[in-house]
């Protein structure tokens, strides 16, 4: 009997799964900012305010690449945002659970069908940032832990996505609470080096979760030496966080389907 629920709850969530990235591919808004995102904001900060930014001994294009790629999965997360919130408020949740199929399968297929977006934007963005001249030099353990830490974000970013999905009354409103995940990258070491900032936003940008993520891929992606503690800080966010998110997440969205 616990076989066969197995195998339900994993047939359902492929099932939800499919369902779920063929919403988004039935929306050419979604394949657009996939593709156009990376390739815009690289283009904006390498071409057009290149030559004002501050960034020391490196490259413009070397420096703010894992930034626009936090960027970029920021403007990809609340896909889900939407299409959850979508469902729950037109009652095609509630057809689902009427169905004789694993309730939690819902959730996930939503779930797991955003990472693999996500993903997929993290590798556009990669080769839209080799055209524009960024040259990696990664070696294949650091680019182990690069996909690591990247996959750990994007599951992070999902679980905040999917909670401001379940807490929002509208599709309109479900990718409000995303715009602080957008935000923090540029009040972060994303584009600047943080000594060059204001001491107050220093100490801001110093001590919030995209910094020590951020310059733990800049250093993996550059074969540079990583400062003590800084991988051990980024890994404590993306867990810490994607806990907290997934905790929440589901706590209301049992609670909002319950009725």
């Amino acid at each position: 009997m616990e076989v066969k629920k197995e195998g339900s709850f994993i047939r359902n969530s492929k099932t939800m799964f499919i369902r779920s990235l063929k919403l988004s591919f039935r929306n050419p808004g979604v394949l657009a900012l996939a593709l156009l995102a990376p390739a815009s904001m690289l283009g904006v900060f390498v071409y057009v305010f290149g030559g004002a930014l501050d960034v020391g001994d490196y490259s413009v294009v070397n420096f703010i690449v894992p930034g626009v790629i936090l960027l970029s999965i920021a403007q990809s997360a609340p896909i889900i945002s939407v299409r959850l919130n979508d469902d729950m408020n037109k009652g095609v949740i509630d057809r689902f659970r009427a169905m004789p199929i694993a309730k939690s399968s819902i959730l996930v297929g939503h779930v797991t069908a955003t990472v693999l977006q996500g993903i997929i934007t993290v590798a556009i963005t990669f080769v839209v940032a080799l055209l524009v001249g960024f040259r990696p030099q990664a070696t294949f353990v650091q680019w182990f832990m690069i996909s690591g830490l990247m996959i750990l974000y994007i599951i992070m970013t999902v679980w905040l996505a999917t909670l401001s999905g379940v807490l929002a009354k509208t599709a309109e409103s479900s990718s409000g609470i995303m715009t602080l995940i957008g935000v923090l990258p540029f009040l972060s070491s994303g584009f600047v080096p943080t000594d060059t900032m204001p001491n107050s936003l220093r100490i801001f940008a110093e001590n919030q979760p995209m910094t020590p993520i951020i310059d733990s891929v800049r250093a993996l992606l550059l074969n540079q030496p990583l400062a003590d503690g800084t991988l051990r800080m980024a890994l404590f966010w993306c867990i810490g966080l994607a806990i907290v998110f997934y905790v929440l997440a589901v706590k209301t969205y049992k609670r909002r389907t319950a009725k």
